[in-house]
């Protein structure tokens, strides 16, 4: 199986905000990505703060490397995208830093 894209998730708490928003400001110098909207709260099966970089495959090692080295103490949740949202939250991931437990019950709403 090939996935088509990857998302990045980066994961704080609330008192995290300021790292999080300083990690997002130097990813959005980064052309080749998609960033999404800062979270403060859970949203979707993110049980904390979060912010989606969308990333094509060509891109995930560069990504994957970034972060490894500029995550700012923070957890990244990495997971594939094909199509099966559960499958995507549980199988096809990877995580950079603490992992998370993840609000599975919001596949079965």
């Amino acid at each position: 199986m090939r996935f088509e894209k990857y998302h990045f998730h980066i994961y704080f708490e609330f008192t995290d905000l300021s790292r999080a928003q300083d990690l997002v400001q130097e990813l959005e110098q980064i052309h080749h990505i998609g960033i999404g909207r800062i979270w403060n709260k859970p949203v979707g099966p993110h049980p904390v703060g979060s912010c989606q970089i969308t990333v094509y495959p060509n891109y995930f090692h560069e990504m994957s490397d970034w972060f490894l080295l500029n995550r700012k103490g923070l957890s990244i949740f990495i997971h594939a995208v094909s199509g099966d949202d559960l499958k995507d939250h549980t199988d096809y991931v990877m995580w950079i830093g603490e992992p998370t437990k993840l609000n599975l019950d919001f596949f079965n709403a």
